[in-house]
């Protein structure tokens, strides 16, 4: 829960970011919003969880 909530939150940053830049408009934004929210509801939200805690993980294990 917790890397699901920091990652929503560090790609809302993002996009508030492109949005304020002029590289990213506020129509294109909006599709990638829904896109996501959709993307969310099918059959293809568990293994992009899983390869999202994944790679997680891998970041989480290297060490400085």
């Amino acid at each position: 829960m917790a890397i699901s909530l920091s990652v929503v939150l560090m790609l809302g940053i993002v996009l508030v970011v492109l949005i304020r830049g002029g590289s990213l408009k506020g129509g294109p934004a909006v599709v990638a919003v829904l896109f996501g929210f959709f993307l969310a509801s099918t059959g293809m939200a568990p293994s992009i969880n899983r390869f999202m805690n994944s790679i997680a993980d891998t970041i989480n294990q290297i060490s400085f």
